[in-house]
């Protein structure tokens, strides 16, 4: 399977979400990954290698909102 043509949901994932890509060649997944979370002007998106249930993959996700500073 090509990188290129792996769908990334970062149109639908919301700040604190994110989604597991099962693959084997991580480095380019997670490469790619990033590249088309910019695209889609996801800016605070992060991936992190790992393995879930038990599947090699690239795990992306974006960060949670920072807590409003209300005294």
């Amino acid at each position: 399977m090509k990188v290129s043509s792996i769908h990334f949901p970062w149109e639908k994932v919301e700040k604190g979400q994110g989604f597991f890509v099962p693959c084997l060649d991580t480095d380019a997944v997670r490469e790619v990954g990033l590249r088309k979370a910019v695209l889609c002007r996801v800016l605070d998106a992060r991936a992190i290698t790992g393995i879930h249930d038990g599947f090699t993959g690239v795990l992306f996700y974006r960060l949670p909102r920072a807590p409003s500073k209300t005294a």
